[in-house]
């Protein structure tokens, strides 16, 4: 039994919730995303809020709701409010800088690395080392930043790399004479 899928989801005022068959499309400030529910979870809209249920006799329909419930969430939270990520990089001559469509980062190889935006991300570099990505997609903000991450992990021993912000790395001692 799901308990995430029990809590109805609140619509703002300022949010065009439509449902049409097995697909929903949620319009806002920010913009407009729509989902694909699957046949064994029914979503109603009424009085402001939007409830889920599910077949019972089935048993993932369930872990379905559950994830329907979520991402609708996500949904009226990204057409509101959106979602950003932070990345610090660590490290001497590590910087990073925006160039139109285009970041450039320079990571201590020999040639500087180029990652070019996807659609519906905005990448921000208030300073060399910080950079911000934002986005009313959940799931593509955290895939960009994890991306930009994986050109240079932070390592154990220096703690050098690209890092979220509010990371820990755990470090290790250096080799012993």
């Amino acid at each position: 039994m799901s308990r995430i899928a029990n809590a109805p989801i609140s619509i703002p005022n300022n949010v065009d919730v439509k449902l049409e068959g097995k697909n929903m499309t949620i319009k806002g400030s920010k913009g407009q995303m729509s989902l694909n529910i699957q046949s064994c979870v029914d979503v109603s809209v009424n009085d402001n809020a939007i409830s889920i249920k599910w077949d019972k006799t089935i048993k993932s329909s369930s872990a379905h709701a559950g994830t329907v419930r979520a991402r609708l969430s996500n949904m009226v939270e990204g057409v509101t409010e959106g979602f950003e990520k932070k990345l610090t990089l660590v490290g001497v001559g590590y910087r990073a800088q925006i160039s139109g469509k285009s970041l450039n980062l320079s990571l201590g190889f020999s040639h500087p690395v180029v990652y070019s935006m996807p659609e519906g991300i905005i990448i921000e570099a208030p300073s060399q080392t910080e950079i911000v990505v934002k986005g009313m997609d959940k799931q593509k903000v955290g895939q960009v930043a994890a991306e930009i991450r994986a050109y240079r992990p932070p390592e154990p021993y220096k703690g050098k790399g690209v890092r979220y912000t509010d990371e820990y790395v755990a470090r290790k001692a250096a080799k012993k004479k």
